[in-house]
C-alpha cells in the first residue's frame, strides 16, 4: 500500500486565507494540461478558466455555503461546495489534485459531505448539475447513489467567468441522491 495513500485527510472549512490554493487546485483538476494527469479533466470540452479568486471567495463567505477543504500532510488535495437549499444541499466545485485522482479519495470527501449535509442542515437530498456530455463522471456518481433526473440548465455560453466552450451541445445535468 502506498504510504501516502495511508496518510489519514482532515476535512475543515475554507477559509479566505485558502482562496489562491483552492482556485490552484480547482484550475489544475479541470483545465490546462495539467488536468490531463486525472480522469475529471475538462480539457477537451472547455478552455480558459474553470473559477477565480472571487468565485471562490464568495462560497467561502456565504452564510448558506462552504467550501469543504481536505488536506492531507498540511497540503489542500482536495475540496468540494456545499450549500443550503432547504431540504436539500448543493453539491459543487469538487476537485481532488489530479495526481490523487482514482485512488479512492473523491468517493471519500463525497462521503463525508453527504454526512455533513444531512448532520449539519437535515438535508434529505443532495443535488449536483454535471456537464451532460461527461458521460465517465456521471457513470462515477451513479455507481455512488446519484440519479439522472433528465432536467438539464442551458451553459452559460458567452460567460468567460465558466470557461470557453470547444464545442456547442453542453448544458448542466441535474444529479439527485436521497440522504435518508
Amino acid at each position: 500500500m502506498d504510504t501516502a495513500a495511508a496518510t489519514p485527510l482532515s476535512f475543515r472549512d475554507a477559509t479566505e486565507a485558502d482562496v489562491d490554493a483552492l482556485v490552484a487546485l480547482v484550475e489544475s483538476a479541470y483545465r490546462g494540461d495539467s488536468s490531463r494527469a486525472g480522469w475529471t479533466t475538462e480539457a477537451d470540452i472547455l478552455d480558459g478558466q474553470r473559477t477565480d479568486p472571487e468565485g471562490v471567495r464568495d462560497i467561502v463567505t456565504s452564510p448558506d455555503s462552504r467550501l469543504l477543504t481536505v488536506e492531507r500532510d498540511g497540503r489542500i488535495v482536495a475540496c468540494c461546495q456545499l450549500e443550503h437549499r432547504g431540504e436539500h444541499a448543493y453539491f459543487g466545485m469538487f476537485a481532488v489534485s489530479p495526481a490523487l485522482q482514482g485512488a479512492g479519495l473523491g468517493k471519500a470527501v463525497l462521503a463525508e459531505a453527504e454526512r455533513r449535509a444531512r448532520e449539519t442542515w437535515g438535508a434529505t437530498e443532495m443535488h449536483m448539475t454535471v456537464i451532460s456530455v461527461r458521460e465517465d463522471l456521471i457513470a462515477w456518481y451513479e455507481r455512488r447513489g446519484y440519479r439522472r433526473t433528465g432536467r438539464t440548465s442551458p451553459f452559460p455560453y458567452g460567460d468567460e467567468r465558466f470557461g470557453i466552450p470547444r464545442r456547442a451541445d453542453l448544458a448542466f445535468e441535474l444529479l439527485v441522491k436521497p440522504l435518508v
